[in-house]
């Protein structure tokens, strides 16, 4: 990913994580690739970023 679509990409999947909210971030994830058409070799790395996105909203909430 070129460096300003991947802030772009990024951005949009920490926004759809926050409305979404999903059970299962790889398939999640999978899903978004798949409808977006994202390049492979991203699903690990944007996964971590749904997770970690998923961990931050649980922590402020508490």
């Amino acid at each position: 990913m070129a460096k300003h679509s991947q802030n772009e990409v990024k951005e949009s999947l920490k926004e759809l994580t926050r409305i979404f909210q999903p059970k299962d971030p790889r398939k999640f994830v999978k899903d978004y690739i798949r409808k977006y058409r994202i390049t492979g070799g991203y699903e690990d790395e944007l996964t971590t970023l749904v997770e970690d996105e998923l961990g931050r909203m649980n922590s402020s909430v508490s």
